[in-house]
Formats: C-alpha cells, sequence, structure tokens
C-alpha cells in the first residue's frame, strides 16, 4: 500500500517529546501498532509517528479511511478536534488550537456569506427563484472566548494569556512555554513586558523574573511566631535571635 505523507500535516501538530516518542516506540515493539492509521485516499492523516516507527522496524499496521473529508480544512478540523480530546495536550497546545480551529471556522463562515450574497444578487431580478428563507449559516460556535475557553477546557484568562503569548512572544518564550518551563501567567507577562518597551526579544532579566515568580518563596512555608516567641528579649530588642 502507498501511502503519501505530507509534511504541511506532519507538522499541524506539535511533535512528541523525545522521551514520548521513546515510550510510543518501545509501547509498539511491546505490543504491536494497536490503533489503525487514518487515511484520506492516500495521504496519512492521523499516526505519522506510529507509522514511522513500524516502517523503521518492520512491522505491520492497520488503516481506515475517513469518507467524511471533502477538504484540506476539513483534514485540519477533524485533527484539532481529536488533539483537544487528548490528555496529553498541554494547556497551552490546546489553546493555540482551539484558536486556530476559530480562524478556520471564521472562514468558512465568511466565505458561505459572500456565497449567500452573491446568490442572491443572482436571483434579485427573478421573483419566483428568489429563495424566500435563505439558509444562513450558523452562528460560529467558537466566537467568543468563553467558547474557545470551553473547547479548549480552559478558563477564558488563559486563552487571553494564549493569545497575548502567540501575538508578542518571541520564539524562545514560546518555546519555554511549550517545554513547561515556564507558566502561560508568566509567559505573558514577559511577552507584554517587550511590548511595551518596544523590545523585539524579552531580557534575560524579564525571564528569570518571571521564573522565579513560579518559585515559592522560602518563607511561604515557614511557622508563624507564636506571642511567647514575639515576647522574648531578642525581638523586643530588634535583634535576631
Amino acid at each position: 500500500m502507498h501511502i503519501t505523507v505530507l509534511e504541511e500535516l506532519k507538522a499541524y501538530i506539535d511533535p512528541l517529546t523525545p522521551d514520548e516518542h521513546d515510550a510510543l516506540e518501545r509501547s509498539i515493539l511491546a505490543e504491536g501498532c494497536r490503533d489503525a492509521l487514518v487515511l484520506w485516499g492516500d495521504v496519512l492523516v492521523d499516526g505519522h509517528n506510529r507509522y514511522g516507527i513500524c516502517q523503521k522496524h518492520g512491522l505491520p499496521f492497520q488503516t481506515v479511511q475517513n469518507t467524511r473529508f471533502q477538504s484540506m480544512e476539513d483534514v485540519h478540523l477533524w485533527m484539532i478536534d481529536q488533539h483537544l480530546g487528548r490528555r496529553s495536550v498541554s494547556d497551552f497546545q490546546r489553546g493555540v488550537l482551539a484558536l486556530r480551529k476559530r480562524e478556520i471556522l471564521a472562514e468558512r463562515r465568511a466565505q458561505s456569506i459572500a456565497a449567500t450574497a452573491l446568490t442572491h444578487e443572482a436571483a434579485r431580478d427573478n421573483a419566483d427563484h428568489m429563495p424566500r428563507n435563505a439558509d444562513i449559516p450558523e452562528p460560529n460556535p467558537l466566537k467568543s472566548r468563553t467558547d474557545i475557553a470551553k473547547a479548549a477546557r480552559l478558563s477564558s484568562s488563559q486563552v487571553v494569556h494564549i493569545e497575548k503569548i502567540q501575538k508578542q512572544a518571541a520564539p524562545e518564550l514560546v518555546a519555554a512555554v511549550k517545554a513547561g518551563t515556564i507558566s502561560l501567567n508568566a509567559a505573558a507577562a514577559v511577552a507584554w513586558e517587550a511590548k511595551t518597551n518596544s523590545s523585539k526579544r524579552p531580557s534575560a532579566c524579564a525571564m528569570s523574573t518571571a521564573k522565579r515568580r513560579q518559585t515559592p518563596s522560602p518563607l511561604a512555608n515557614r511557622t508563624p511566631l507564636k506571642e511567647h516567641q514575639l515576647n522574648c528579649k531578642p525581638y523586643r530588642s530588634g535583634l535576631t535571635p
């Protein structure tokens, strides 16, 4: 069977980390490729990592056709929905995917409205063929930030942070978020600081400060002093005991 791997689809979803890929490879070597690869014609849609591992070790695999795809946009939307439902996908990745889905649906809605307008224009001089109740596209299901947050299983504030990071963050900051070394909140703050300071890249100081914001203070778990301790001579005199 001939299978075509499109780099566009292979790169559409963030790749597995080396550790995740190694774990998948061990699983396939031990149990075989249990999940079928999803194809659109001969184009591989889902299962790029499994396909690569099976090819590397000469292992058999199953395939299944998805006959509902009509366009590459359909493929993209399906891939997004599949990954939004996976627990292994990070908060940042889910937010990015949900925002990407909003863009696709918004573009589809705009095209549908334009097509409807052309139909009305062509039929306006012919009352017999003028649609009385034109099919108006349904409202975009991701038209609000709340809808996006719900689709990505995030809070609205997290969606705001992800939008800021996408629009304003430097590549190294985005990489740090993807790696989990910096939180969404801290990364958004650094990105905003870079923008307000007209800096293209966050300073090392800003990155360091953002990471410190995530580190609990050593005093956070300190046991409060009791009244008799506060009344002892060293504290009354202002000296450290």
